[in-house]
C-alpha cells in the first residue's frame, strides 16, 4: 500500500469533469482530500492518494495524460 502526496492543479477546461470519482472508480484508489480551492478558471487539490503501489502510480500518469498537473509532496502542511 502507498500513501502519495499530491497536489492536483485542474485546468479551466477540467474543473467541472469528475475527475476524482473516475480516478476512484477506475484505479481503486482512495483520495484523502486535505486542502482545495475550486474557482472559475483554475482549481486545485492538496490529497494523499492511498491504494496499491501500482494503482497509485496508473493514477497520476492518468491524471496527467489528461492535462492535471501533479506535484508530488514531500509534506503536506496544514493551517
Amino acid at each position: 500500500m502507498t500513501n502519495a502526496r499530491v497536489k492536483l492543479t485542474f485546468p479551466e477546461h477540467l474543473i467541472k469533469q469528475p475527475i476524482i470519482a473516475r480516478m476512484v472508480r477506475e484505479f481503486d484508489v482512495l483520495p484523502n482530500i486535505r486542502r482545495a480551492s475550486v474557482e472559475e478558471t483554475v482549481g486545485w487539490i492538496v490529497c494523499e492518494l492511498g491504494g496499491e503501489d501500482d494503482a497509485v502510480e496508473r493514477s497520476i500518469a492518468w491524471l496527467r495524460d489528461l492535462g492535471v498537473q501533479v506535484d508530488l509532496l514531500a509534506d503536506v502542511v496544514e493551517g
